[in-house]
């Protein structure tokens, strides 16, 4: 794939990802990073390539370097009532507009922008390729998963721990034995299906 640079002339290039699209629970989480041109930061990559323990190093140098940073969301409810799609681009754009510094341009990982008024492009593949977007990717990677390793304690048996609201075996086994919990997306196929057969009775 051919390497990617922003236009010419661009002073304040912010880059866009998301964490949580697929989980049957819990928020999308965005994040927006815009770093330095000499940031110096070793390691920047696409967050699923990296251990837990690397992403939480460079979480530190991201965010004590970048010139500015913002973490967004769409929750639950607004993901049932928009779809995931609409939420995940609504909580992108959260995520630039709460950039302390304003961006001259925008790269997101992905095929689709929110609609904005910011310049900017989707990038395929971009949190492999585009330096802040990886560190966008490694912010909202390292909240959303701390994120739900608290829901373990709150809503326990689910696994959220280690399975951050993915549709694992044992999260459809917990599922179907104990039903949804409020962090649940209700629209999502193996939750909607769990709570119409409890609605209808089938289920106890």
């Amino acid at each position: 794939m051919k390497p990617w640079s922003p236009p010419a002339n661009i002073q304040f290039l912010a880059g866009v990802d998301e964490v949580g699209r697929g989980p049957l629970a819990g928020d999308v989480v965005t994040a927006a990073v815009i770093l330095p041109a000499n940031h110096g930061i070793e390691g920047l990559a696409d967050s699923k390539a990296l251990s837990s323990r690397q992403r939480e190093n460079l979480y530190g140098d991201i965010t004590s370097r970048a010139i500015s940073w913002c973490v967004a969301r769409s929750s639950v409810a607004e993901i049932d009532r928009f779809n995931i799609l609409q939420a995940t681009l609504m909580a992108m754009r959260r995520a630039v507009m709460g950039l302390s510094q304003q961006p001259d341009y925008v790269a997101v990982d992905g095929n689709r922008l929110p609609q904005w008024e910011y310049r900017g492009e989707a990038v395929v593949k971009g949190d492999g390729r585009v330096e802040c977007i990886s560190a966008a990717s490694i912010i909202a990677k390292v909240v959303r998963d701390a994120e739900m390793k608290a829901f373990d304690t709150t809503y326990p048996g689910y696994g959220f721990a280690a399975n951050k609201g993915y549709g694992t075996p044992q999260h459809l086994e917990a599922l179907a034995r104990i039903g949804a919990s409020p962090i649940h997306r209700k629209t999502f196929a193996p939750v909607r299906e769990q709570l119409e057969l409890t609605q209808s009775g089938l289920f106890d």
